[in-house]
């Protein structure tokens, strides 16, 4: 895993952002009200300590995409509880036909990835603007990775997202995935990346 600071002040709240495959920090952009940011990403290994959250009253967790799973996994593997976790776009099975997305396709994708069809991935995605840069072999390393590793065991999820156009994670395939979590669910209209601008951190995790 890499990590970076989106936002830091000396506020003891903290939102812990676990981003999705390949498109950095760039979705999350748009948000704003977050006193401490600290974003995740890269899940070939989840095994790279992060900073000391030891300072931080409160510590909000908030996974998209792949990096549900992800952090799905490190947090049974670490012990960490959050006071909050919420999931976006994505499942705790993300190679999956049923739950996820198709094995096959994903190793697929990675076999043949080239800028072209990451920037075809891109547009499937909903993202706007450029197309972030892409280190081919790291980021089919990373898909190998994520299908190797499996599916994780639900922490406790509090909130889940799904988006009603999802052309990455199908939108019907979160949907029987989180089946049995009908309580926690949200639908949002938009794609795979949902959030727009005038949005904030808090409306997410709510």
């Amino acid at each position: 895993m890499r990590h970076r600071w989106l936002a830091r002040s000396d506020s003891t709240d903290l939102i812990l952002v676990f981003g999705g495959w390949a498109l950095g920090s760039a979705p999350f952009s748009c948000l704003t009200g977050g006193d401490n940011v600290l974003f995740v990403e890269d899940y070939t290994g989840l095994d790279d300590p992060l900073p000391d959250l030891s300072r931080f009253d409160r510590v909000d967790l908030l996974a998209f995409s792949f990096g549900v799973a992800s952090a799905a996994h490190w947090l049974n593997q670490t012990g960490m509880r959050p006071d909050r976790l919420v999931a976006v776009s994505g499942t705790l099975n993300p190679a999956s036909a049923e739950h996820g997305i198709a094995p096959d396709l994903i190793r697929a994708t990675a076999d043949q990835l080239s800028q072209t069809s990451f920037a075809k991935f891109c547009r499937r995605a909903g993202v706007s603007g450029e197309v972030p840069e892409l280190d081919i072999p790291s980021a089919r390393a990373e898909l190998h990775a994520v299908i190797d590793r499996g599916p994780a065991e639900d922490p406790g999820f509090d909130r889940i997202w799904i988006p009603t156009r999802d052309r990455i994670v199908p939108t019907n395939a979160q949907q029987a995935a989180w089946a049995s979590r009908a309580d926690s669910i949200r639908t949002v209209e938009g794609p795979h990346v949902p959030f727009r601008a005038r949005q904030s951190w808090a409306e997410w995790l709510a």
